[in-house]
């Protein structure tokens, strides 16, 4: 990943579908990184939840919970064809974002390329609502250093996985 550009972290684009979660209260965040090509959001959604930090939250979540996910599923999602991917439902999505809700409707995860003149900026985010039990909100407090983390590693992941498809180069 040496010559990469930075995955840096940013105020959320105004008008996003994730927004609306930051007037609600919630955690909200979001990553992005610039890249020399043309992207499409099928694209991203491929590279990121087939991507190698991604693959054992599908296999935790099919052993664990019953939700299982593979490449095929990923697939369906990425084109559209499908509203239900292991843990998450389809929330909302345009031509240029995904966002999705967990099971338990507590966290949402959201996808978006933004195509520009040198190329696409990918974005990921994520948003974690308050809950009214106020160990829940104690329990992520004391998370988000590892949810930082995490989130930095995924976007980087799917970044590999669109390089090894030829799809980006970076700024």
């Amino acid at each position: 990943m040496s010559g990469r550009a930075p995955i840096t972290e940013r105020a959320l684009p105004p008008g996003t579908l994730l927004e609306r979660y930051r007037g609600e209260g919630a955690y909200v965040d979001c990553l992005e990184c610039h890249v020399q090509h043309v992207v499409s959001l099928e694209q991203l959604i491929s590279a990121f939840y087939n991507s190698r930090a991604f693959r054992p939250e599908r296999w935790l979540l099919g052993a664990f919970l019953g939700m299982p996910a593979n490449s095929a599923d990923v697939a369906q999602l990425a084109t559209g064809k499908m509203q239900r991917f292991s843990a998450w439902t389809v929330e909302a999505r345009t031509g240029s974002e995904i966002m999705l809700c967990d099971y338990q409707g507590r966290t949402r995860s959201w996808l978006m390329v933004d195509p520009t003149a040198a190329g696409t900026v990918l974005r990921f985010g994520s948003a974690v609502l308050p809950q009214r039990k106020r160990a829940d909100d104690l329990l992520f407090k004391a998370l988000t250093g590892f949810h930082r983390f995490y989130a930095r590693r995924l976007l980087a992941s799917a970044l590999v996985g669109l390089d090894d498809l030829g799809h980006v180069g970076q700024d």
